[in-house]
C-alpha cells in the first residue's frame, strides 16, 4: 500500500472550520483535529500542549515509552476523557464539526484498548451489547451474531471462537482478537476512526499478521487508524504517518518512510538500541547447572538456563507454565521459602490487585522475608520498592499511588519487579513483556541474562519471536504436545514457524 503524506497541522479554530465546514466534506479533511490540548493531574502533566490531526485513509502509528502520555491523548481523542485546555474537533458524518462525547462517537470513533475490558461471565454476544446500544429488541442475538462473526471472519480467517461462547472460556489472545473485531464490526454508526492501543501484545506472529493486514485494507477503503504499539516493526508495516511522544508532548511528527528504525528508538530518547543488546542464544554463558526441573509435558531446565517457549497461541504453553508453577508453590514452606516465582501476562486476570498501591503490588510476595514476630518492617519495604523502581523504571513520583494510576506497561513492570526481586531459582513469565516499551525490554533481557549467570532459571512464554531468541532453548507448542525442541543456532523464526505448524521434529 502506498505511504500517504501527512497532513499540515491545523492551528486554530478558523482553519478547522474551513476543513470541515458544515455541509462539506473535503475528502483529506481531518476526522479528528486537537490544538494544543492540555491535560494536568493536579501537578503532573499528562498531556502538555498536543497539536494533532488524523484524516480518513491514514494510519498514525503513535509511539512513545510507558507513561509518555499515549493512553491520555487517545482518551481526549475517543472523547472520553476532557481537555484541561485546548481543543478537539470532530468532522461528523453529515460534514458539521462538532466536540465532546456524544459528537465522537458520532464520528464513528471505536477504541480498543490494551486492558482488555470484556466480562468474564458474559458471551460474546452479550459484550457486543454492551458496546452497542443499538442492540435491542426481539432479534437482537441474531443481528449481533451476524456482526461479530462477520468481522472475526474478516479480520482474523481461520478463527476458533463462536458468538455463544462465555468470554471467560476464551484465551488471553481471543479475548482481544474479540474486542478487535468489536472495534471494526458494522453498527448503526460504522467505524471511520478506530484507536488500537497495543493491539498485538497478546497475538502470535501469524494471527497479528492478520490483523496488519486488514489495517491497511481498513484504511485503503477509507477509514483511519491510530495505532499504538512498542512493537517497531508493526508500526512501520501499517503507519502513513508517526507521531512521537515524550512527557506528554509529541516531539517528532513525519512520514513513516523518513524515519528509520534506529531513527525512531533516537526519537524516543532511551539509550537503549532495539538490535544492540541482541545475542546470539547460548553467548557470554557459563557452563550450565544440573538439570532443575522437568515437567510431564517434557519440559526441562537446567540452572541458569533461559528455556523459551514458542508456538502459536493457546497451544498449551500457558497452560503448561501453569501446572509448573502450581506444582512448585502453595505450601506453607514453599510461602518462606518460594521455589518459583511467577511474572503474568494477564496482569488484570492474574498479576494487580487493583485497589493495592504500587509499593504494596511490588513486594506483595517479599512480606515472609520482610516480617519479623508479625510485623512488617516498612522502612526495609520501602528500600526494596524505591530500588526496583529505580532498576527498572516504574514511572511514578509516589509509591503510594494506586496500582492502577499506572500505565499498563508500568504496570507490567511492577509485576517483573516483584518476580525479579524474590530470592525464587526459577522464574515463570507469561508473556512478561506484553505492553512494554522496547528500551526497557532491553534492560529487561539484561536483567535475565544476569539473574541467569548467576544461577537463575526461567521458564520464558512469549509471542514475540525476538524474545524467544533470547533463550539458550526453546520449545515449540503444537496441540497441547511439544513439537520441537531448538537449540543453538536453530533458534530462528523460520524453524519455530516451521515447528508450529507442523507436528514434526526440527533438527536441534
Amino acid at each position: 500500500m502506498p505511504r500517504l503524506s501527512s497532513r499540515t497541522r491545523i492551528k486554530g479554530d478558523a482553519e478547522l472550520q474551513q476543513a470541515t465546514g458544515a455541509g462539506v466534506s473535503a475528502p483529506d479533511a481531518p476526522l479528528v483535529a486537537l490544538t494544543d490540548a492540555r491535560v494536568h493531574f493536579g501537578a503532573v502533566r499528562a498531556l502538555d500542549g498536543v497539536s494533532l490531526t488524523i484524516s480518513p485513509g491514514e494510519c498514525l502509528g503513535l509511539i512513545g515509552h510507558n507513561g509518555a502520555g499515549k493512553s491520555t491523548a487517545v482518551n481526549v481523542i475517543n472523547g472520553g476523557l476532557t481537555p484541561t485546555g485546548g481543543q478537539v474537533r470532530y468532522l461528523l458524518a453529515d460534514g458539521r464539526d462538532g466536540s465532546g462525547l456524544a459528537d465522537a462517537q458520532a464520528c464513528g470513533i471505536r477504541s480498543v484498548f490494551q486492558e482488555l475490558s470484556l466480562c468474564p461471565n458474559l458471551t460474546v454476544l452479550e459484550s457486543l451489547r454492551v458496546i452497542h446500544r443499538d442492540l435491542t429488541g426481539i432479534g437482537w442475538r441474531k443481528v449481533a451474531q451476524g456482526r461479530i462473526a462477520k468481522a472475526l471472519a474478516e479480520i482474523f480467517p481461520g478463527h476458533q471462537i463462536e458468538p455463544g461462547m462465555t468470554v471467560g472460556e476464551l484465551t488471553l489472545a481471543e479475548r482481544q482478537m474479540v474486542e478487535i473485531a468489536a472495534g471494526f464490526s458494522d453498527g448503526r454508526m460504522p467505524a471511520r476512526l478506530v484507536i488500537l492501543d497495543e493491539p498485538t501484545s497478546s497475538l502470535d506472529a501469524a494471527i497479528a499478521r492478520q490483523l496488519l493486514s486488514h489495517i491497511n485494507t481498513f484504511c485503503a477503503k477509507g477509514g483511519a487508524v491510530i495505532f499504538i504499539s512498542h512493537m517497531l516493526g508493526e508500526v512501520f508495516d501499517v503507519a502513513t504517518r508517526i507521531d512521537v511522544m515524550k512527557d506528554g508532548r509529541i516531539i517528532a511528527s513525519k512520514p513513516t518512510s523518513e524515519f528509520t528504525q534506529q531513527g525512531l528508538i533516537d526519537a524516543m530518547g532511551h539509550v537503549a538500541a532495539e538490535k544492540s543488546a541482541a545475542r546470539a542464544p547460548g553467548s557470554a554463558k557459563t557452563e550450565l547447572g544440573e538439570e532443575i526441573l522437568k515437567t510431564p509435558e517434557g519440559l526441562s531446565a537446567r540452572k541458569g538456563e533461559i528455556v523459551g517457549l514458542a508456538g502459536l497461541a493457546g497451544h498449551g504453553q500457558a497452560e503448561a507454565l501453569a501446572r509448573f508453577y502450581m506444582s512448585r508453590s502453595g505450601k506453607l514452606g514453599q510461602v518462606k521459602q518460594p521455589e518459583v516465582a511467577f511474572v503474568a501476562g494477564d496482569r488484570g486476570r492474574d498479576g494487580v490487585m487493583p485497589i493495592w498501591s504500587i509499593l504494596r503490588n511490588l513486594t506483595l510476595t517479599h512480606l515472609p522475608s520482610l516480617t519479623n514476630r508479625g510485623l512488617v518492617d516498612r522502612d526495609g519495604e520501602r528500600r526494596l520498592a524505591a530500588d526496583w523502581r529505580s532498576r527498572i523504571g516504574i514511572r511514578t513520583d509516589n509509591m503510594d499511588n494506586l496500582i492502577l494510576s499506572l500505565s499498563g506497561g508500568n504496570q507490567q513492570k511492577v509485576l517483573f519487579a516483584r518476580a525479579l526481586a524474590s530470592s525464587a531459582p526459577i522464574v515463570v513469565m507469561d508473556d512478561p513483556m506484553r505492553g512494554v516499551d522496547v528500551g526497557t525490554k532491553q534492560e529487561a533481557y539484561q536483567l535475565i541474562r544476569n539473574e541467569a549467570a548467576g544461577g537463575r532459571s526461567f521458564l520464558w512464554y512469549s509471542t514475540e519471536t525476538e524474545e524467544v531468541c533470547q533463550c539458550d532453548r526453546v520449545f515449540v507448542f503444537r496441540n497441547g504436545r511439544i513439537s520441537a525442541e531448538l537449540t543453538g543456532d536453530n533458534i530462528n523464526e523460520e524453524n519455530i514457524l516451521a515447528a508450529s505448524f507442523e507436528m514434526q521434529g526440527v533438527g536441534t
